[in-house]
C-alpha cells in the first residue's frame, strides 16, 4: 500500500507546495463499474456498454470508462493519498482544466497521483490548486488530467 501524505495544518500545506503528495493504491476497472456509472447517468453510449459491438467495432476492442468516470475517482481515491489534519473543512471548489489523453479500458489498472501547484491565503484559511492525474498501468499517457480547486478551510 502507497504511504499517505500526512498535512498538518496551513504550515504543513504551507510546506509541500510545488511537491507530489503521492499515489493510491492501483484500482482495477470493472465492466460492473462502467454500468453502474452509465445506470447514474443515463449515458449508455454503446462505446461504453456493449461487449459484442466493442469487439467488433471500437479501436479499443473492449468497453471504456466515461470520461467522467475517470474524473469523478479523483474525489474517491483523495483521501488515499492524503491525509488532512488541522482543517475544520476541506472543500473541492472545482475544476480549472481537465483532459482525457487515453482511454481507460474495462481491466485496466489505474490509480490517482497528486501534486500541489499552487497555494494562496483565502480568509479563514487557503486555496490549492492541485494537479491530478489517473494513470493507466503500461500506459504512457493518463485517463485524465485535471486541475483542481480545494479550499483548506481553518477551525
Amino acid at each position: 500500500m502507497p504511504d499517505t501524505t500526512i498535512i498538518e495544518g496551513l504550515d504543513g500545506l504551507k510546506a509541500l507546495v510545488g511537491k507530489p503528495l503521492g499515489a493510491s493504491e492501483w484500482k482495477q476497472l470493472a465492466y460492473e463499474d462502467i454500468l453502474r456509472f452509465a445506470e447514474a447517468t443515463g449515458d449508455f453510449q454503446w462505446i461504453h456498454v456493449d461487449r459484442e459491438r466493442c469487439a467488433k467495432e471500437s479501436p479499443f476492442k473492449v468497453p471504456i470508462a466515461h470520461g467522467y468516470y475517470s474524473v469523478s475517482r479523483i474525489a474517491g481515491l483523495f483521501f488515499e493519498v492524503v491525509d488532512i489534519r488541522g482543517f475544520g473543512l476541506v472543500l473541492n471548489y472545482g475544476l480549472n482544466k481537465v483532459r482525457f489523453p487515453a482511454p481507460l479500458k474495462a481491466g485496466a489498472r489505474y490509480r490517482l497521483t497528486l501534486e500541489l501547484a499552487e497555494l494562496k491565503d483565502i480568509p479563514q484559511g487557503a486555496e490549492a490548486l492541485l494537479r491530478a492525474s489517473i494513470e493507466i498501468e503500461e500506459s504512457a499517457k493518463p485517463a485524465c488530467a485535471a486541475e483542481l480547486i480545494y479550499r483548506f478551510m481553518l477551525p
